[in-house]
């Protein structure tokens, strides 16, 4: 096989995304597929093997496409480009708003799909491990409908840690009450919003937080409806939930169920409502794996040690323990 360097013409902006910090992308796809990635000027340069090449040439090709759409290219998005081009899976980006570090796009096959479910089914139910982008999308959607007048409100909820949600011992009023539960949410908005839009959409009512136990006899009509770490809300509390749903409405539920915090696990309304509800017409079940984990590159090696764990533990059991 010939081992002749391959030049791939970039524009600077792509080569520099392709180089990263102190070449330390480069370095990602020189360790992936045993290749050297040098640049040179105008673009990159490949030596290795063809068959490293043709691979490392994918990788270098998605993460100079996301740079020359003007999007930030981060360590994640580099192990995103170098798994998609080792499997021949990934996808477009959706049509979701800018945000402050420019175009919100998904980063994985699966996000992909998720925001596909999201557009075309009016329940999605998001499944899977921290650091997979499920909130963070769903909070992008739901915003993007909300700009484009889609829906007239975007509701967030989500279980307060305990399964009771005793609220009334925290100080304040049921914003302050609420609102420490619900950082990853606000981080979303803010960064896509705008911090000073974010603060007068929600004194307007059209951003509203509120726990699941605050939706009881409510019917949520022209809304998008996030319900966040769904893994730690009760069977009735999700049915209750689920049937909030009115006219013009949509809802997204998100979850990890290997991560339920309730005293009887086996209480969690997540896997209940999507054992029950998966084929249902209009609904839509994405499922994230850790390959799909995009935060620090420890994240998705912490979740696979955990999960080996629960497996081996799993495996110790005998029938009559289970």
């Amino acid at each position: 096989m010939s081992r002749a360097p391959e030049f791939i013409t970039l524009s600077d902006a792509a080569a520099r995304a392709v180089a990263g910090a102190n070449s330390r992308h480069a370095a990602l796809i020189e360790d992936a597929f045993g290749v050297l990635v040098e640049t040179p000027g105008g673009g990159v340069s490949l030596s290795g093997d063809s068959k490293s090449r043709a691979q490392a040439k994918k990788a270098v090709q998605a993460i100079a496409d996301r740079a020359d759409q003007g999007l930030e290219i981060s360590e994640a998005d580099v192990r995103v480009a170098i798994g998609q081009a080792r499997t021949g899976a990934g996808g477009p980006p959706g049509s979701l708003p800018v945000g402050r570090r420019g175009q919100v796009a998904p980063k994985t096959a699966t996000q992909a799909e998720y925001l596909q479910a999201l557009s075309q089914c009016e329940l999605v139910f998001g499944l899977g491990p921290a650091g997979t982008g499920k909130t963070f999308l769903a909070v992008a959607h739901g915003a993007g409908l909300l700009l484009r007048g889609e829906v007239d409100r975007l509701i967030v909820s989500r279980p307060a840690v305990e399964a009771g949600e005793r609220l009334g011992f925290l100080p304040g009023d049921m914003n302050e009450k609420v609102d420490p539960y619900m950082a990853p949410v606000w981080e979303a908005l803010t960064d896509i919003l705008g911090a000073e839009q974010l603060r007068r959409r929600r004194e307007k009512g059209e951003i509203e937080v509120a726990p699941i136990a605050f939706l009881r006899g409510r019917t949520l009509s022209h809304a998008f409806v996030i319900v966040d770490e769904a893994q730690n809300a009760t069977r009735l509390q999700m049915k209750m939930v689920l049937t909030r749903l009115g006219e013009g409405a949509r809802m997204v539920v998100t979850g990890d169920p290997s991560q339920v915090d309730l005293v009887n696990a086996r209480d969690s309304g997540l896997a209940h409502a999507v054992s029950l509800l998966d084929g249902v017409k209009g609904i839509g079940v994405v499922r994230f794996s850790t390959a799909d984990v995009v935060r620090h590159p420890l994240v998705e090696r912490i979740v696979r040690a955990y999960d080996a764990d629960a497996a081996r533990s799993r495996g110790d059991k005998g029938p009559d323990d289970r």
